[in-house]
């Protein structure tokens, strides 16, 4: 089994990255958002419990099966305790399957970043988005309170790759990866 986490800010392009990486590969996609949204239309607003069991059933059915592998998507806010802790929640639910990590970083200037976020493909996945105005305003507020661009060296987890995304199309990174890790 492998799993991806690809990493990143909000509008770094995880989701579209993902995309392109599972059609070139026999990777499975879990964006973040696959969780989200249904919970949001099902209870009218965001409910964390429900998303972490949610996630949670997924993650652990999704390692006991005989697919080739994950790719999960995560804003992970680097100066937040709980969000390391959690990326190692996951590892332990794939863990006792031989699984083997992977890391993608993304990174991308806030300007770029603010663009994305009204991209069709975007929106057309994550209907939480669809209020450009409160959307950019929400990624401007977590960049203010948020670190979700690691410092250099900080990861040190084996397989990590760091893409500044801000030029390169969402083919061209999924191929970087792809043969960086030979998935």
């Amino acid at each position: 089994m492998k799993l991806v986490f690809i990493i990143g800010d909000a509008a770094v392009g995880k989701m579209t990255v993902g995309q392109e990486l599972m059609k070139i590969t026999d990777l499975r996609l879990f964006h973040n958002h696959m969780a989200i949204e249904p919970v949001i239309e099902i209870f009218g607003g965001f409910d964390g419990k429900t998303i972490s069991e949610i996630r949670e059933v997924i993650f652990r059915n999704f390692a006991a099966s005989d697919n080739y592998g994950m790719i999960f998507t995560y804003m992970w806010a680097f100066d937040i305790k709980d969000d390391w802790n959690y990326i190692e929640h996951v590892k332990e639910i794939f863990s006792p399957y031989d699984t083997e990590f992977y890391y993608v970083e993304l990174i991308a200037p806030q300007e770029i970043r603010l663009q994305r976020n009204a991209t069709k493909n975007r929106l057309n996945h994550k209907p939480s988005k669809r209020d450009i105005s409160l959307s950019n305003q929400r990624l401007i507020n977590d960049d203010n309170n948020y670190r979700c661009v690691s410092f250099e060296g900080e990861i040190t987890f084996e397989n990590y790759l760091r893409i500044d995304n801000s030029d390169k199309r969402p083919e061209e990174v999924a191929k970087m990866i792809k043969k960086e890790f030979d998935l």
